[in-house]
């Protein structure tokens, strides 16, 4: 019998036990107010440590796991880009833009130097972590405050506009980087400004043939494509019809030379303008749960038990560029329009490292070494899982002491 058909039911059975586990972690953190996400980290390191021992997972088996791990990245940025709110962003530009040119500078900045110039990580290896340092994770402190019932609150609502911004600018971050690394590896000894501002071209040629593509779909074809299959569809029919076109505009992105990642984000928002299409999202959900834990495993498997006691030490200075980076650059200048305690609430919220972190990490993983070493990426998931952690234990005390007072409804 052919060895890849024998394995078959092994393979099954471990996506089978995955799905299991990854549902009860989800129920058992959940109830102690911590991330999910953690937990599937953990997963996935536990299990590339018992393949490391009984090497139960075949070439193909990674295979497998990464190609899920795709798929949850997909799906995880098409619900970020459709639960976007651009019309609402745009009319609190003004106030959130100050806060976030803070948030993204200072973290991005701070991240830079201390990759570049004391740990002494490379040129494109600091871009990377600076990059993914600019995010932040919008669900982990966001679900604080929806349960402390304060998300309507005038604090809230600025943290929501914060956030999404902060998404929004660390995938355009994120896809520039992406662009622009190869060259950076490809030109050491060449004169850089020339080749950069190619390359930067390019990339800005392609974003705006890319961006006006998702801006006519969205204004002239989205509503008679999800009234159509509203009409014809039962759902969850009509969600899945969606979340197809998504996939075949991420593919879309990924032919032009952006990462599917980056084309996914674009689908959910070229839906994201039409209240009926996020309507349909309740119905994604279920599609959501099953592909985005396998991304989060998928980044534990890749981390190598070797590099984690260089890690711990990495992973420590890098924590604390990570506290002092949302902390300062967004809770100070929030500080003058919010006082001092919205400006402390806003930069601890926006603390979190996650899925946009995660993804420009892993990215800079696959690249190899010359990008991002498994030593610094084993660092950068610890400040996630650390960041996740801690940050809502943290936010729970601070909004009960200074509890966030919601409109009066007139």
């Amino acid at each position: 019998m052919n060895e890849s058909v024998q394995g078959l039911p092994l393979l099954v059975l471990l996506v089978g036990m995955a799905i299991a586990i990854a549902i009860l972690i989800k129920s058992g953190l959940e109830r102690i107010g911590v991330p999910a996400l953690v937990g599937y980290l953990v997963m996935g390191f536990v299990l590339r440590l018992i393949d490391n021992q009984w090497d139960i997972l075949s070439l193909e088996g990674q295979e497998i796991f990464q190609f899920l791990a795709q798929l949850g990245i997909i799906a995880l940025l098409f619900r970020v880009g459709l639960e976007s709110d651009l019309a609402g962003l745009m009319r609190q530009l003004s106030r959130a833009s100050i806060i976030l040119a803070g948030d993204v500078l200072l973290s991005g900045g701070l991240a830079f130097v201390v990759s570049y110039w004391w740990l002494q990580l490379g040129l494109i290896s600091s871009l990377f972590v600076s990059t993914a340092m600019t995010a932040t994770s919008v669900g982990v402190a966001v679900g604080v405050w929806q349960e402390e019932e304060a998300t309507d609150s005038p604090n809230g609502q600025l943290l929501l506009d914060v956030a999404e911004m902060d998404d929004i600018s660390g995938v355009i971050l994120m896809a520039l980087l992406f662009a622009i690394a190869p060259t950076l590896k490809d030109s050491v000894d060449a004169s850089l400004v020339p080749i950069l501002a190619q390359t930067a071209a390019s990339f800005f040629f392609k974003s705006i043939l890319f961006a006006t593509f998702c801006y006519v779909f969205s204004r002239n074809f989205e509503a008679a494509v999800t009234g159509f299959v509203r009409r014809i569809e039962k759902p969850p029919d009509p969600m899945l019809t969606v979340a197809s076109i998504g996939f075949i505009i991420a593919a879309i992105a990924g032919l032009l030379g952006f990462s599917v990642a980056i084309g996914a984000f674009f689908a959910g928002l070229v839906f994201s303008r039409d209240p009926e299409a996020v309507k349909l999202d309740t119905s994604f959900t279920t599609l959501y749960e099953f592909f985005v834990p396998f991304f989060f495993i998928g980044i534990g498997l890749q981390i190598e038990p070797h590099a984690l006691t260089t890690a711990l030490g990495l992973g420590s200075a890098l924590l604390i560029v990570a506290l002092l980076g949302k902390i300062i650059g967004a809770g100070v200048p929030a500080v003058f329009m919010t006082g001092w305690v919205g400006g402390i609430l806003l930069g601890v919220s926006l603390v979190p490292r996650a899925e946009i972190t995660l993804i420009i990490m892993q990215r800079g993983l696959l690249l190899g070494n010359w990008a991002i070493s498994p030593e610094v990426f084993a660092a950068m998931v610890a400040v996630c899982a650390v960041t996740s952690i801690v940050t809502p234990l943290i936010l729970h005390r601070m909004l009960e002491q200074w509890p966030q007072t919601q409109p009066e409804e007139s």
